[in-house]
């Protein structure tokens, strides 16, 4: 999503600057601090967000595609204690929930921070009194199917096989579990579908890195599991090893189109990287924060 600024919003709509202050100003989606521009809660819930110039400090910035008649029903927006009522479970625990996915993280300074692919999901980052962060979400969220997937998980509950027909729940994904079952038993207990997957999740385990192992990519349309996810970081591991094959070279072209259309952070493994993984994965982990001590 591009965002622009107040004044270049105005001027793709062929507004007056001014007016269009003025109009954020009357709907309370902007405060004059200090004679400073400075958004409200009511302006993060429309849309808006906040960047750093260098030059100029703060400034607020707004979707290009911006709905300026909106009108804004705080009643839509939940947060993690009215999520959690919906499944009987704590506000934490769905925090939690949330952080495994990928769209908050724990800020610095108490509360959480919302991440890109949380906003993507429709997650606002809000104020409390104290200065601590927070995030309010849309209602959707209780329809969405990642974050739905991984309650079930929590839970224990199998949403999806009460609510699909038997043929919306066979899948490309499903094909490829029959054809190459798991028969390799990992040391942490996993069971996998290869040699190499079993390598790369014994070097993880050795080396204390939390991860799961065949986990369903979050928030997108499309039935796409990575071979490995790692918590720290939400990076993702992709080993190939049967690019000769026609059928699973496609399904690798399209599994990279999806990683680099949602902006998810990937390390690639082939049969040659498994000879060397305790000099290759290292590396490759270390890019995105985690160190092997």
């Amino acid at each position: 999503m591009k965002y622009v600024s107040t004044t270049a919003l105005a001027k793709e709509r062929e507004i007056d600057s001014k007016e269009l202050f003025n109009e954020f100003k009357k709907k309370g989606w902007l405060i004059k601090k200090e004679g400073i521009w400075t958004l409200t809660k009511e302006g993060k819930i429309a849309g808006g967000n906040t960047k750093y110039n260098p030059r100029y400090g703060d400034y607020v910035v707004w979707p290009i595609n911006l709905d300026i008649n909106q009108k804004i029903n705080k009643s839509d927006k939940i947060n993690s204690s009215t999520i959690g009522k919906e499944f009987s479970i704590s506000a934490q625990k769905i925090n939690t929930i949330l952080a495994e996915l990928g769209w908050i993280e724990k800020s610095n300074v108490g509360g959480w921070n919302v991440t890109k692919f949380g906003s993507k999901n429709g997650g606002i980052e809000l104020e409390a009194q104290n200065g601590s962060p927070y995030v309010i979400w849309d209602k959707s969220i209780l329809k969405n199917r990642s974050f739905l997937d991984s309650i079930n998980v929590a839970t224990g509950n199998n949403y999806k096989e009460n609510n699909l027909s038997s043929q919306e729940k066979y899948t490309d994904v499903d094909e490829y579990r029959q054809k190459y079952s798991a028969d390799y038993r990992t040391q942490d207990g996993h069971r996998v579908r290869s040699r190499a997957e079993a390598m790369i999740d014994d070097y993880l385990y050795r080396n204390g890195i939390a991860h799961a192992y065949e986990r369903r990519l979050p928030g997108i349309d499309e039935d796409v599991l990575s071979d490995f996810y790692i918590l720290k970081g939400n990076v993702f591991i992709e080993f190939w090893g049967l690019e000769e094959n026609e059928k699973y070279a496609a399904r690798k072209k399209k599994k990279l189109e999806i990683y680099a259309r949602e902006g998810f952070s990937l390390i690639e493994l082939n049969d040659k990287d498994i000879q060397s993984i305790d000099d290759i994965l290292p590396r490759k982990l270390k890019k995105y924060g985690i160190n092997i001590s």
